[in-house]
């Protein structure tokens, strides 16, 4: 009884086809464990919390939905469930986590979207709670990530659009200073400065991360300059998705006008029309790979945190191509 107890929580005392099997005959059985009992035998309420803000009309766009789904499926995998709870307009991430915290409402925590001296991060270190991060800071601080290599990838996107003749370039970003927008905006003008190109110009836009009518606007008044770019990376499909649709909407063809370049691979980036050349993290993977980084950690709090950085993959499709 007790091994079957420990290979159902997950001890990793417990062979891993033991656990395996037991867990099986526990779903064949329709056996649920008593939450309650758990809870008074082990301290832990068997639920990892991940904190979304509402903001805008969609409270999960494609990345976060990829996201919850590889987290969610991950958390199961080891014996665990998801809590989601909603940051309002009216308050802060920061304070929802707070909240949660002092409730003991999660044995640990996930954050997503990083910003440089994210405050949430300062906040379970100094709680000595449980969390693992997509994303990482500037600053080195200890504590348990996963991350893509976003400079690499928008260094190769330079490369890519440079050798096919692009010498004018945009990059379109958000305002926020975010971990991955300061990573993959390094990545580019670190390759335009190893390229030692004189003739290559560089032309940015931010804009709110959820203003998307802001973004629209900059967009199009970066296409509609005399000396526009022929060329466009930007910061995640979402933008160049939109950038897209302004090319069109002015008369521009892409790739044979402008050649654009995103970052997630989300579904709808397959379903353009061309459709959008763009990098893969593996989104749903890096979730999952996460769980298990965040359990173990669970398990094992005395252990150093574990940090993780992924190659993003290019998906060459249809929205580049030589410079006009």
């Amino acid at each position: 009884m007790a091994t079957a107890s420990r290979a159902l929580a997950g001890y990793s005392d417990v062979a891993v086809g033991t656990r395996e099997r037991v867990r099986q005959l526990a779903r064949e059985m329709g056996y649920a464990p008593n939450m309650a009992g758990r809870m008074l035998v082990s301290g832990r309420t068997g639920f990892v919390g991940l904190v979304l803000p509402v903001r805008g009309p969609d409270f999960v766009d494609s990345f976060l939905g990829d996201f919850v789904t590889g987290l969610g499926e991950g958390l199961v995998a080891e014996g665990c469930d998801l809590f989601i709870a909603a940051a309002s307009k009216d308050q802060t991430e920061l304070e929802v986590l707070q909240h949660l915290v002092r409730a003991g409402r999660a044995d640990g925590f996930v954050l997503t979207r990083i910003a440089d001296g994210d405050p949430r991060v300062r906040f379970l270190i100094d709680q000595r709670v449980p969390f693992t991060t997509h994303g990482r800071m500037a600053a080195e601080e200890s504590f348990s990530w996963l991350d893509t290599d976003g400079a690499g990838a928008f260094a190769t996107a330079f490369r890519l659009l440079h050798d096919l003749g692009h010498r004018r370039f945009g990059i379109i970003s958000i305002a926020e200073q975010m971990g991955f927008r300061r990573d993959r905006e390094a990545g580019l003008r670190g390759a335009i400065a190893a390229a030692d190109d004189p003739a290559v110009i560089l032309t940015e836009t931010h804009a709110p991360r959820f203003d998307t009518a802001a973004h629209r606007h900059a967009i199009r008044e970066l296409l509609s300059r005399p000396d526009r770019p022929t060329a466009l990376i930007a910061l995640f499909d979402e933008l160049g998705l939109i950038a897209m649709q302004e090319a069109n909407a002015l008369g521009l063809s892409v790739p044979q006008d402008l050649s654009v370049i995103g970052f997630d691979n989300v579904p709808a980036a397959g379903f353009a029309m061309p459709g959008l050349t763009t990098f893969d993290q593996a989104t749903r993977d890096s979730a999952r790979q996460i769980a298990a980084m965040l359990t173990a950690q669970i398990r094992s709090p005395a252990e150093a945190p574990a940090t993780t950085l992924r190659q993003a993959v290019l998906i060459e499709r249809a929205s580049h191509g030589p410079a006009p």
